[in-house]
């Protein structure tokens, strides 16, 4: 499968522009692929960095998405006995600063994913707090990317019509909604690299107006569904 991404986010209640809950997007884009990565105890950015060299994606929360993470080492100091005057003591050291933290293969896949998310958003806006993880936007998430990968399209509107916003008030969820979805991408790291390196996809994960996530995964394609939602 060709990987592909998508965002949607509504305009009124985010100010993002050019679309809506309600419009289509059903654009995968072309030009950018992805190198997976396998999906064991990678260090975790601590901050967005350049995305793989190619990848899909849409521009500030767009109904047609198509545009477009380093770990940092941990590094240890140490001082050098003192030379005058010579003593017996043995050398001293300081602490090697804690490693940054890793995304643990005990995770699950969509758990890793919101992990993830959580640290970009520390990152880049803490001002914005983490995202919680709210049960209502993981089914609605999970149940679009079961759809898309059972009956192989690629659109934040499903077979049927439904919007984002659809399937979120279907599960329960009141809030207003924006989505990010993927497809081929086969480890967490690596669809977030694809997602965080597009700036339709990163406006959403680092919108302060979200305050909760669900996310879904079918491996059937590596279909991945991102659902934000804003306070209900």
């Amino acid at each position: 499968m060709v990987m592909a991404l998508a965002c949607l986010a509504p305009v009124a209640a985010l100010g993002l522009v050019g679309s809506s809950s309600e419009d289509n997007d059903n654009v995968t884009a072309a030009g950018r692929t992805v190198q997976p990565e396998p999906f064991v105890e990678a260090p975790l950015k601590g901050a967005s960095t350049t995305a793989p060299p190619t990848t899909t994606t849409t521009a500030e929360p767009s109904n047609e998405a198509a545009d477009d993470v380093s770990a940092a080492s941990p590094t240890t100091t140490a001082t050098t006995p003192a030379t005058e005057p010579p003593t017996t003591a043995a050398p001293t050291t300081t602490a090697a600063p804690a490693p940054p933290p890793t995304v643990s293969a005990a995770l699950s896949a969509v758990d890793a994913v919101v992990y993830l998310v959580n640290a970009e958003r520390a990152a880049a806006a803490p001002r914005c707090g983490p995202l919680a993880i709210d049960d209502r936007l993981t089914t609605a998430a999970q149940g679009h990317s079961d759809d898309m990968a059972v009956n192989n399209y690629f659109s934040h509107t499903s077979l049927d019509g439904a919007t984002a916003q659809d399937r979120a008030e279907a599960a329960g969820f009141t809030g207003l909604v924006g989505e990010n979805i993927a497809a081929g991408q086969n480890s967490p790291q690596a669809v977030m690299a694809a997602w965080m390196g597009s700036e339709g996809h990163r406006a959403n994960i680092l919108n302060c107006d979200y305050t909760s996530i669900g996310v879904g995964l079918n491996t059937d394609g590596w279909y991945w569904t991102q659902m934000f939602g804003t306070a209900s």
